[in-house]
């Protein structure tokens, strides 16, 4: 949010920020909500979108809107990508998964490795990767509803690209790699970011999975992508609801933002 206030500034907007669990009055004088850094969402879902449906039903303008959050808050919206064409990695979806699952999920995906989400996640938190020669224990199990993907080996020569849209036009892109000895691209794991020009082909890729979204009121969209062994960009995520955005690789992201936000008022 720092890196934001001087654009902000600039145009007149004045940049708070207010818990989401604060009591629906603190948000009186706001005219619009700019979802920020409310990073334990996934663990309390339920409690997160009452707060939103709260402020709308207040007036306030939530970006992006209750129903965005309610749509991107499970990562089964990435099937309803792939129904609409939208290049995306080979996913099985599990209610649970244990030790039988993921070799089964290897000999699906004809691979020696895979990676194991949960399906309302953020952050690579909880998240597992196994291959044959180092299955969990046989006891071990997910514990919770997760999807199972193939390893990219891109991920770890490459890394994975992030585009920015506001208001559904690209801002930037950023590259993002894996430290020594991970695979997760997060910071939290040693992960780094540099600047990234896409080519056409890639940002039109990206472009792809934007127009295959079911809004077109996003103020604000990540869409996050890896390359598959065919050398088409597949999307990882598609963040509508809190996502970093990278002013640090975006140097006219606040100006874009405060445009954008000015327009809604």
């Amino acid at each position: 949010m720092k890196a934001l206030r001087p654009a902000f500034q600039e145009a007149g907007l004045e940049l708070v920020e207010i818990d989401w669990r604060a009591p629906v009055e603190d948000f009186a004088d706001i005219a619009l909500v700019l979802l920020g850094t409310a990073w334990d969402y996934q663990d309390h879902p339920r409690e997160f979108l009452a707060k939103l449906d709260a402020l709308e039903e207040r007036g306030v303008t939530v970006c992006n809107p209750s129903k965005v959050v309610r749509w991107n808050s499970e990562k089964r919206y990435l099937r309803a990508l792939e129904q609409s064409g939208a290049a995306t990695v080979p996913t099985l979806w599990l209610d649970d998964a244990g030790q039988g699952d993921i070799v089964a999920a290897m000999s699906r995906f004809g691979t020696d490795r895979v990676v194991v989400k949960r399906q309302v996640g953020a952050g690579g938190l909880g998240q597992f990767s196994f291959s044959r020669d180092n299955l969990p224990a046989q006891d071990w199990t997910m514990g919770r509803p997760c999807m199972v993907q193939p390893f990219l080996p891109s991920i770890l020569e490459e890394g994975e690209y992030t585009f920015v849209f506001i208001d559904g036009e690209f801002s930037h892109g950023v590259s993002k790699r894996a430290g020594p000895g991970d695979y997760r691209i997060q910071s939290l794991y040693g992960g780094y970011e540099t600047d990234f020009t896409p080519s056409q082909a890639d940002l039109a890729g990206a472009e792809a999975i934007v127009a295959a979204l079911p809004f077109d009121d996003l103020l604000y969209c990540r869409i996050d992508m890896a390359r598959l062994p065919s050398g088409e960009l597949a999307v990882m995520e598609a963040e509508a609801i809190e996502p970093y955005l990278y002013p640090e690789q975006g140097p006219g992201l606040g100006a874009r933002l405060a445009k954008a936000i000015l327009a809604r008022l």
